[in-house]
This record gives C-alpha cells, structure tokens and sequence, in this order.
C-alpha cells in the first residue's frame, strides 16, 4: 500500500493559503494546519508561507505561542520550508516594523528595496535565481527559469549570513532571494504561484523531506553564477465576469464598456467559461490571471458568493498569481447582512486570490485623502494593505480623456501632450492637449479628479499596483494609451499594469518600450485565439524585452491530466 505524504502548514491567519495547499495536494501531499504550539513540535516536516506586515505576523506567532516552537523546530534542523515571510521571520528584525523582534534563527535585519530609476516597489512579478551553492532543492531547474516575487523588503548579502545564502536575484541591487542550512529551507519566493518551476522546487522539497530521495542537485559555479538575474515584463490575461441573463457565470468583453450583443435582444456577449478560459491561459504561459467581476452580486451572502467559488475552483488548477477585481468595497446583502471591504477581500484571499483590486471605492478614498491630506486609516485600501501588505492591493482606475485647446482650460489638471507622431490621437476639434478624468461606476459617471491625483493619492494610503484602464481605448484593439501610462508611471513609485487596447503583440512590445510599464494585459485577442500569449511573448523577446519563456510554461500542459484528475479528490478545507 502507497504512503500518504503529510505535511503540516502554519496558517496565521493572512494571506493566500489555499494556493499552497492545492499545489501541494496537486503533488499527492495531504495537509495538517498547525493550530497549535504542540502541533509544530510533531510536525512532520513543517511549511510556514507568509504575507502581510512582519510586525503583525511576530505578534500573531507570540499570541499563540508559537514561537518558541517554531525556534526549536529549526534549531534541531528538522524539515522546513520558509516562504516569502516566513523566511523574512527567520532573521532578528525587519525595517518594515521597528522595535518587534523575528525568530532571530539566521541573523541581520530584513530591510526595504530602494527605489529606484527603472524599478518599482514593491517587486511583483517574475525574475530569476543566482545559485550560490550546490542544492537539492532546485534540482532540475535551468539558469533561464524564474520564479514570482512580491515583496518589498529584501534581505541584503552580509557575510555574517555564512553558510546560509542558496540564491541570490537582482532587482535594482542584489539581495539573498533563498537560504538553507541542512533540512531547514526558506525562499523569498512563492512556488506554489511559480508554475511547473514552482512545482518542481515544491517536489523536490517534499521528497528530500518526506522520502530521503533528494533529486540531483543543482551544482553552482565555483564563485555562484555572476551574470545578474533580469526582471521578466508581465504579460495578463484578463477575463470579464459577469451573470448573463440565465444567471450563468460567463466571460465576456466589452466595446468601451458595453458587454451586450448589438443585435436584437441584445444578450451579453458569452465568450466562454471562466476557470476553463484562465486554465488555456495559464497552459500557454500567462504570467497572471485577472479576474473581473463586472456584476457585483450585491444580493449574495458573502459566505454564498458566485465569484469566491470560482476563484477556489480556478485556484485548484492554475498555479500563477490570481487577481480578483470588482466589488471589493462594502455591503449589505439581501438577507441584511452588512460586510466590510475588508471582509470582502478575506472571503477570496480564502478562495484562493492572490491580490484584489479596488475600483470606485478607491476613488472616493483618493478624494477624501486629496481633501484632508490624512490618511485616517478606515479606507478599503488602508485596511486590506495593512493585514495583507501592499502588494495585495491593487487599484483599477478607468481613465478617460478629456480634451483641452490649452493648458489654460485644463483647471490646473495634469496634462498629455498628444502631438508627438508616434502617439497619433487627436480630440474632436483636433486638439493635442488632454487631461484623463478617472470615471467610475463602471466609466459612466466622472469624478473630477484626473488619475495623477488619485495615482498619487492612492499610493500615499498603501495600494501596492495600478491597473489602468483607458476607456478610450477599450475594445478598440488599435494599442495602449502609452502617453497615459507614461505619464502615470514616472508618477508612481509602485508598479502599473497597462490595459485597454491591445489587438496585437506589437502593442505589447510598444508600451513597454514607450513607458517602462512592469506589464500589459489583454483579454478579447486573448478569448478570440487572434492571439497567442506565446507569440506575444516571441515578439517580445525579438524585440528585446525580457519575458518568462512561453516554452518553460508549456510544461503545464504535461501536468494538466495529472492536476484534473486530482481535482477530483478530497481536499483538506
């Protein structure tokens, strides 16, 4: 009879634990949530995936009296995997929370990225491992693959870390992105959000751990690998989910926002189901799912929402980031019942969301933050970032142009200066001037304030993203706005997503190059099969850009009979 592989995973509370556990059901691992000190202790191999604030995580561990457990298990070098957090919390401190102390295991300090020309923070996206020294853990990874980073606090080399470093990766300055010492491991990474890669580094744990079969190791060149590692541009597929008039989940895309046929009856335009169209994506190497939730369900129960079971259905099988947009912002529902953003944003971090994006109600902070110049700290924006940290907080901004003859009727507006040829866009009276109104109640009604405002505004009350959605430019499939997300990334310091527009791969290549933007995102050419996420990425890289290699996530396929079969199984709850 086969042995069932069991692992323990400490779950505090905050963050995406659902997407581990899937993956690691996904390998044929069963699951034990650690609830309790004594727990750690009989653990059989241990795996601690963290998000949010280091300060908030070390007071949860003190509450529940874990740390002390947590130092004894590593300490006598029994099976461990740290990720993202849960390696920052095996050090003394962090500069992200002054004053609390860390499990103090490896010592130094975990301090901030700096920004910088040419890099946003906090770090989202995909990049690559220097290996430092031989390692089982990345047996049969190549120096090409790369792996999914959010984070905005690094830890620098220091030779008092001695043994510990296996990798290091370069994002304006290199940092130790792994370390290892015997069976204890912890990644700044997230494999379970890495693709086959991730997976491959999630099996050879399990079976170094569990099995005493470690895969052939990795071995590094004598001084580790000395070419610096290259952040991969984000290519996105988005889908727009909605309710069609039977009451079915459907994917389906607008012309400047319209969803519905022009034809008589006017049904909404079905382009397919949602987990089966982000499940092609992800086969063909999408780097990120957005999914759009365009409906609301404003009826629902929290606890009975359409969009959460979707979300844990998709998370079973697609092992990439998982963005959910739409209705995060608070509620009362049919039966009365009243729930906060916050609450809104817990039921799909539970499902399975990796990060959810903010709309409307964004913009109403940004008004009320430009207003008063406090951030009081009751907006969505503020309380999902500060239990989930930055990088879970996206903002959805629907820009649209408002043309001017002159900066002079502009109302002191930040403003685009049209008239370069490459950018080929006039008003209705010729103009050359415009400023972008951010719009909301999905872009048919204005704010007033211009996106430089709330891009800026939003920042300032944590969002850690921007999506950008020109509604000028929606369905249009004729490019990017690149003047607009030009504009608004040499604003920002966090990253900004480019969307609206795209009708070819040339399109992506062309903001990128023109604005710096970290990635683009596309959904119509994508649900049509006009284009291909491989041959973007093909044109991207013959032009230069530096992409995840469509090839590597091709791998996906090879697992896809293995991941449907087991998604049929039991799955721990």
């Amino acid at each position: 009879r086969e042995r069932v592989m069991r692992v323990s995973v400490l779950d505090y509370g905050a963050g995406n634990v659902r997407s581990l556990v899937n993956a690691l059901n996904m390998l044929g691992c069963e699951v034990d949530y650690v609830t309790t000190a004594e727990e750690i202790d009989a653990a059989p191999a241990l795996i601690f995936p963290g998000v949010g604030a280091f300060g908030s995580c070390m007071e949860v561990l003190e509450e529940r009296g874990y740390m002390e457990a947590l130092q004894r298990y590593v300490r006598a070098d029994r099976p461990y995997l740290g990720i993202c957090l849960g390696m920052q919390t095996l050090f003394e401190a962090s500069e992200e929370s002054p004053g609390v102390r860390g499990l103090g295991l490896i010592p130094g300090t975990v301090g901030r990225f700096s920004p910088g020309v040419g890099h946003s923070v906090p770090q989202i996206g995909w990049n690559g491992l220097r290996l430092q020294k031989e390692s089982a853990l990345l047996g049969g990874l190549s120096d090409d693959d790369a792996v999914y980073f959010v984070h905005s606090f690094r830890v620098a080399p220091d030779p008092a870390l001695a043994e510990w470093p296996l990798t290091c990766t370069d994002y304006g300055e290199g940092y130790v992105s792994s370390v290892s010492r015997g069976r204890v491991a912890a990644v700044q990474f997230h494999p379970e959000k890495s693709g086959p890669v991730g997976l491959t580094i999630l099996s050879n744990w399990l079976k170094m751990s569990l099995d005493g079969a470690a895969p052939a190791p990795v071995v590094a060149a004598p001084a580790g690998r000395t070419a610096a590692t290259r952040y991969c541009k984000r290519v996105v597929a988005a889908l727009d989910v909605r309710a069609n008039d039977a009451g079915d989940l459907v994917v389906t895309k607008g012309d400047q926002y319209d969803v519905r046929e022009k034809s008589e009856g006017g049904a909404v335009r079905n382009l397919g189901k949602p987990v089966a169209l982000a499940k092609r994506y992800y086969d063909e190497g999408a780097d990120e799912i957005c999914f759009l939730n365009i409906t609301g369900f404003r009826d629902c129960p929290l606890t009975d929402m359409p969009m959460t079971q979707m979300i844990a259905d998709a998370s079973r099988r697609i092992f990439v980031p998982l963005t959910v947009g739409g209705g995060i912002r608070a509620f009362t529902d049919s039966n009365g019942v009243s729930s906060t953003a916050l609450q809104v944003a817990d039921a799909y971090f539970r499902s399975g969301a990796d990060k959810v994006s903010i709309g409307s109600d964004a913009v109403d902070a940004a008004r009320a933050y430009i207003a008063s110049g406090v951030a009081d700290g009751t907006t969505s924006i503020e309380t999902i970032s500060r239990k989930y940290g930055r990088q879970a907080c996206v903002v959805s901004i629907d820009p649209k142009r408002q043309w001017v003859n002159s900066a002079a009727d502009a109302d002191g507006h930040a403003l685009v200066d049209h008239s370069s040829p490459d950018r080929g866009v006039r008003g209705p009276a010729g103009q050359a001037l415009c400023w972008y109104e951010c719009t909301v109640q999905g872009g048919r009604a204005g704010s007033g304030l211009d996106v430089i405002q709330v891009c800026t505004a939003v920042e300032a009350l944590g969002a850690g993203e921007l999506l950008l959605n020109c509604i000028d430019c929606d369905g249009q499939n004729a490019g990017f706005d690149t003047a607009l997300v030009a504009s608004v990334r040499a604003s920002v310091s966090i990253p900004v997503v480019a969307s609206s527009g795209a009708g070819k791969p040339e399109h992506f290549a062309d903001v990128f190059e023109a604005s710096g933007t970290e990635a683009a995102l596309a959904a119509s050419i994508f649900h049509r099969k006009q284009v291909s996420i491989g041959e973007v990425k093909t044109l991207l890289a013959g032009r230069g850009v530096n992409v995840r290699a469509a090839a590597a996530a091709a791998a996906a396929c090879a697992e896809a009979a293995a991941a449907d079969a087991v998604a049929k199984r039991p799955r721990n709850s």
